[in-house]
C-alpha cells in the first residue's frame, strides 16, 4: 500500500469512531465496515440510505445498521458471523489436512527431482549408461504424474469448499432474516422491536418519537367463528397494511398475538395520533372473503393507543402508558385511537 493510500485509509478510520459514538452504534466489525464505506463514500446508495435514516430519526439504530449491512455488504458480514466461522473452521481443518498431504507429496517430488538432476548430471560425465538414464527419466515422469494427481485433488477440494461456503452463506442469511422478522406476517418481530426502541430511547431523534400499540378487535371470537386459517389471513393482511405506512422512519412490528406496534420518529403526540387514525381507518376498510362460505368479511378493526416518549423515562413506562391508552380505546367501544387528536 502506498503512503498516500495508507494516509487516506487512516483518515477514514479516524472519522468512523466519532460517528459510532455520536449515533450510539455498537463498535462491531460489521458496523466498522458499514461506516467506513459511508465516510469513504464508496457506495452512493448506501450513503443515501444512511443520510435518510439520520434525517428521519436522528440516529441509525442497530436494526437499521444490520439491514443496511445485509443489503450492501453481505459478503463481508458473513465472515463475522459465529455460525459462518464454525462452518469455516470445519472447512479449514479439512482443507488443512488436504494441503498438508499435498505439501508432503510436493516435498517428496522435490526430493525426487533433486536426486534425478543429480543422476542426470552424470550423463555429461559419461558415468551413466543409456538404460540408467532412461530409468532416471521414467522415475521423474512417475513423480510428476503423482504430484499432478495430488494437486488436482486439492483443486477439487477447493471447489467443494467454495460450494459449502455458498451454502453456509445462504443458510446464515436466512437465519438472520428469521431472527428479526415474524414468520407469519413478514414484518419485524418483538426482538427487533426491543432493539429498536432501546436505540431510540438512548439517542432520541430531534423531535422525539412516539409508540403506537395496535390490537385487532374481537380477534378471539373471529378465530372461533371463522377458524385460525382465516385469523392468520387477517394478521397477514394487517401486517401488509401497516407496512404501507412505514416511511419517514416509521417501522412496524408484530408485538405478540394479534397486537402490533409502530415506532414513529420525529413526530409529536398529535402528529403520531393522526398517523394512527389514518392506519385505523385503512384497516377498517379491509375486506376478506371466506372461501368455504363465500362470505365477505368486512368487520376487521383495530384499537390503538399512542404515547410520546418523555426524556429520561424507562421503556417499560412508555409501553405501559401506550398500553393503558389502548385498553381505554377498547373500553370506549373499540375501533378508535386514544388519546383523541
Amino acid at each position: 500500500m502506498s503512503n498516500d493510500k495508507f494516509a487516506l485509509t487512516a483518515g477514514y478510520l479516524k472519522k468512523v469512531v466519532p460517528l459510532l459514538m455520536k449515533y450510539h452504534v455498537p463498535a462491531t466489525p460489521p458496523n466498522y465496515a458499514l461506516w467506513y464505506t459511508y465516510v469513504a463514500n464508496a457506495n452512493s446508495e448506501l450513503t443515501q440510505k444512511i443520510d435518510e435514516s439520520i434525517r428521519d430519526t436522528g440516529s441509525l439504530s442497530a436494526n437499521t445498521c444490520k439491514a443496511l449491512y445485509d443489503e450492501h455488504l453481505a459478503d463481508e458480514r458473513v465472515r463475522e458471523s459465529d455460525a459462518f466461522k464454525q462452518g469455516l473452521q470445519a472447512l479449514a481443518i479439512e482443507m488443512g489436512n488436504t494441503m498438508a498431504d499435498t505439501m508432503k507429496d510436493t516435498d517428496t517430488f522435490q526430493s525426487t527431482l533433486d536426486k534425478t538432476f543429480s543422476q542426470l548430471a552424470r550423463v555429461g560425465e559419461e558415468t551413466l549408461s543409456m538404460d540408467e538414464t532412461i530409468a532416471v527419466v521414467r522415475s521423474a515422469v512417475k513423480g510428476s504424474k503423482e504430484i499432478r494427481q495430488s494437486t488436482s485433488f486439492f483443486k477439487n477440494q477447493l471447489a467443494e469448499a467454495q460450494k459449502e461456503i455458498d451454502r453456509l452463506r445462504e443458510t446464515l442469511e436466512q437465519a438472520n432474516e428469521e431472527a428479526l422478522h415474524d414468520a407469519l406476517t413478514g414484518i419485524f418481530n418483538r426482538r427487533a422491536f426491543d432493539t429498536e426502541i432501546d436505540a431510540l430511547a438512548a439517542s432520541p431523534p430531534p423531535k422525539g418519537f412516539c409508540l403506537l400499540l395496535c390490537d385487532l378487535d374481537h380477534f378471539k371470537s373471529f378465530n372461533d367463528t371463522y377458524g385460525h386459517l382465516m385469523g392468520d389471513q387477517v394478521l397477514k393482511l394487517t401486517g401488509k397494511r401497516l407496512t404501507d405506512y412505514c416511511r419517514d422512519g416509521i417501522k412496524a412490528f408484530r408485538y405478540g398475538g394479534e397486537e402490533f406496534a409502530l415506532l414513529v420518529p420525529n413526530r409529536q403526540l398529535n402528529g403520531a395520533c393522526r398517523v394512527a387514525e389514518t392506519i385505523r381507518a385503512s384497516i377498517d376498510k379491509l375486506v376478506l372473503k371466506d372461501k368455504r362460505s363465500g362470505k365477505k368479511l368486512d368487520n376487521i378493526s383495530v384499537s390503538i393507543g399512542v404515547a410520546q416518549y418523555e426524556k429520561g423515562e424507562s421503556i417499560g413506562t412508555l409501553i405501559g402508558r401506550a398500553d393503558s391508552l389502548l385498553y381505554e380505546a377498547k373500553n370506549l367501544g373499540r375501533n378508535r385511537v386514544m388519546p383523541i387528536a
